[in-house]
């Protein structure tokens, strides 16, 4: 077992998941409630890390991070050190393709609390961010960790995109999925078993948790 690989990308989930949890609430609620026409392009882009190949999304990203990128050169100006094969790099590029994971659940969830319930606390004297806060992330809150659940489990999970970000570079951008690849590579295929099992153990109980979510939330409906 790579531990190592295990911690980084247990590290990377959590960090993944703290980032994406305000982006899920905001996005999510907007998304549901809003009107404007060109919401609809907003949810095909974030649907787009969902049907593209990954080695399209990681040659974007790499791009986009790289040192001759606006970003990148930024970033080095500001904080030193580049973003492309480092933890920062891979971190970015995982809040980036775990959006629809995130934000999908937290809208479908929004949605189902009628606009009824939101105009009666408009009456009461609630304001919208008030109202939020007291009725509606109560309601949606399934919706919301089960984003949170599906992101994290995705990113212990994602190859691609983190291999062309971040390389494969040990205690930096070395994950467990690519520690699998690794080993695999070099005829280790005890440890690429138990690794495997590892995660295929992870993402059942992930699965496991949003139906027992989802259950919940349309009973509780």
């Amino acid at each position: 077992m790579d531990w190592q690989a295990l911690r980084l990308s247990l590290l990377l989930g959590v960090l993944t998941v703290v980032i994406l949890l305000p982006v899920a609430i905001i996005a999510g609620r907007w998304l549901a409630t809003s009107r404007w026409r060109g919401r609809v392009l907003i949810e095909a882009l974030l649907t787009l890390p969902l049907v593209l190949p990954p080695t399209v999304l990681g040659f974007y990203l790499l791009v986009g991070l790289g040192p001759t990128s606006f970003v990148g050169r930024a970033w080095t100006s500001l904080f030193g050190g580049a973003l492309v094969f480092s933890f920062r790099g891979v971190l970015i590029a995982s809040v980036l393709i775990n959006l629809p994971f995130a934000v999908q659940p937290a809208q479908r969830a929004f949605e189902a609390i009628g606009s009824d319930l939101r105009d009666a606390a408009a009456s009461c004297g609630h304001s919208i961010w008030g109202s939020v806060a007291r009725i509606e992330l109560p309601l949606a809150w399934p919706g919301i960790v089960t984003g949170m659940v599906l992101a994290f489990a995705h990113t212990l999970g994602e190859f691609g995109v983190v291999l062309m970000v971040g390389g494969s570079i040990p205690g930096e951008t070395r994950t467990l999925a690519l520690s699998i690849y690794d080993r695999v590579q070099s005829m280790d295929n005890g440890s690429a078993g138990r690794m495997s099992a590892l995660l295929m153990f992870v993402s059942l109980i992930a699965v496991t948790a949003t139906f027992l979510l989802s259950g919940r939330s349309q009973v509780r409906a």
